[in-house]
């Protein structure tokens, strides 16, 4: 059957390749860190150490996956029990001490390697969001889900560093616009690894001076 995908072939192979290796390698140096930051949550509040949750991942032939995304858990337990899915917010009081440590460095997200290693998401690419806040928002952005059409989830990517964790909807149609944006770079080689480059600098850069939320 013929792949009516618009990306370059090699280029997913390559991509392919490249996550596989790179979420391995860093899954096996990262160790030590990952089991200090399992002792650290586990020691300073009440609940799992990790937290699991609903995604929506690629879209392909009008059809869409789902898929459980791995974090280490950075808020109280049960911190929607009583709002529901809502965005995090800057300074949100349901992070908890190592939380807002992990979220500026982003170590909550070291997880999301075995995500990647299962082909739910890519080291780069659109960040999913939850099924619910998806629903909501295409009653407001019509074709929103087409951000991740033949697009794997990333762990970071253009919207991410440019941009944040969505706060309104004005946030989520300028992250569309840069979705779109990465998404044309993986029609041509030196067009994706230019920016593939842009965002790994960048992204090192969130982590270093504690920048993410």
């Amino acid at each position: 059957m013929k792949d009516n995908s618009f990306i370059n072939p090699n280029i997913t192979v390559i991509k392919r390749s490249i996550d596989l290796v790179f979420s391995l390698v860093c899954l096996t140096i990262s160790l030590p860190l990952l089991m200090l930051i399992a002792l650290l949550i586990k020691l300073s509040s009440k609940g799992g150490v990790f937290y699991c949750q609903l995604r929506v991942g690629k879209m392909k032939k009008g059809k869409v996956r789902h898929f459980k995304m791995i974090k280490f858990r950075t808020m109280v337990e049960d911190a929607e029990a009583s709002s529901g899915a809502v965005w995090a917010t800057s300074n949100d009081n349901r992070l908890t001490k190592i939380g807002k440590l992990l979220r500026k460095t982003r170590l909550d997200e070291l997880p999301q390697f075995i995500n990647v290693i299962k082909g739910d998401m890519s080291l780069i690419g659109p960040r999913p969001e939850r099924p619910e806040i998806v629903v909501n928002l295409e009653k407001e952005i019509p074709f929103y889900s087409e951000r991740t059409y033949d697009m794997t989830p990333g762990i970071t990517g253009l919207a991410q560093v440019y941009q944040g964790y969505d706060t309104c909807i004005d946030d989520v149609k300028n992250k569309i616009a840069y979705d779109f944006a990465y998404s044309l770079s993986l029609t041509k080689f030196h067009h994706w690894i230019l920016m593939d480059l842009k965002i790994i600098f960048k992204t090192m850069a969130i982590m270093v001076l504690g920048r993410g939320q």
